[in-house]
């Protein structure tokens, strides 16, 4: 039996209707029924009156839910105060139910001073590119992106992807985030190579040869190849957070 189901049969054993208890524990007559058919639980100071206001212990109205197994919504800890509770004069339990009231009050009067927190904003870099390089050129004017549930957690800045040399993992338009951690073989980053930017698949063989791949083998032709002193600049400005991808054969 439900904790509800209990509620209702203790309220009916003791001949009181949704009415008469509502008035005792100083709630709408509705909140017992939504309390009884389970569409909500009453706040920790609520139960205090009810085991009070049915005359049971708390275990009373959760002893079904043991048996079958179900999670009980009291702790071990709350458990254990209830019973202590359940111990003190007609005066004590008054003095508890006064302190609650007060420290929740106190809570409520904390929250809504509390400052909202600030968004987080990183830059989203969007200035135009030639087919499959990535924007932008880092310093450069950028937009403020607000961080959302859409964004990885860790990105540090984002850049709009403009070509197809990425596709079709990276959409021509579409907006790759980024942080700075190492980049392993394999990952995805934002480069710059002789003064251009690439949005390119990172690989570093065991002689020290650095590929650029394009993720679109189509577009083969954009790769670049770093040969050991070739004099070429080659700087990383950042891991694209995205799943790990396959290299090239």
């Amino acid at each position: 039996m439900s904790f509800g189901e209990q509620l209702r049969r203790r309220r009916e054993e003791l001949g009181l209707s949704r009415a008469d208890l509502a008035l005792r524990l100083g709630v709408s007559k509705s909140a017992v029924g939504n309390y009884e058919t389970g569409v909500s639980a009453p706040k920790e100071e609520i139960l205090l009156q009810l085991f009070d206001a049915l005359q049971v212990d708390p275990n009373y109205l959760y002893r079904d839910s043991f048996r079958y197994g179900a999670a009980s919504t009291l702790t071990d800890e709350e458990q254990h105060l209830l019973s202590q509770y359940r111990e003190l004069s007609l005066t004590g339990r008054q003095t508890v139910r006064m302190l609650m009231s007060a420290l929740s009050a106190y809570q409520d009067e904390l929250e809504s001073h509390r400052p909202a927190a600030e968004p987080r904003v990183i830059p989203l870099y969007c200035s135009p590119a030639a087919a499959g390089f990535a924007a932008p050129v880092f310093g450069e004017d950028y937009e403020p992106l607000t961080v959302t549930g859409e964004v990885p957690m860790g990105a540090e800045l984002a850049v709009r992807i403009q070509g197809d040399s990425m596709a079709p993992y990276i959409a021509d338009g579409s907006v790759v985030y980024v942080n700075h951690d190492p980049l392993q073989n394999g990952d995805v980053g934002i480069f710059c190579v002789d003064g251009d930017m690439l949005c390119k698949q990172y690989y570093r063989d065991p002689l020290g040869m650095v590929y650029l791949f394009s993720l679109n083998r189509d577009r083969a032709d954009m790769d670049v190849v770093f040969h050991r002193g070739s004099g070429r600049s080659l700087t990383c400005f950042g891991r694209v957070m995205m799943h790990a991808l396959p290299l090239p054969e």
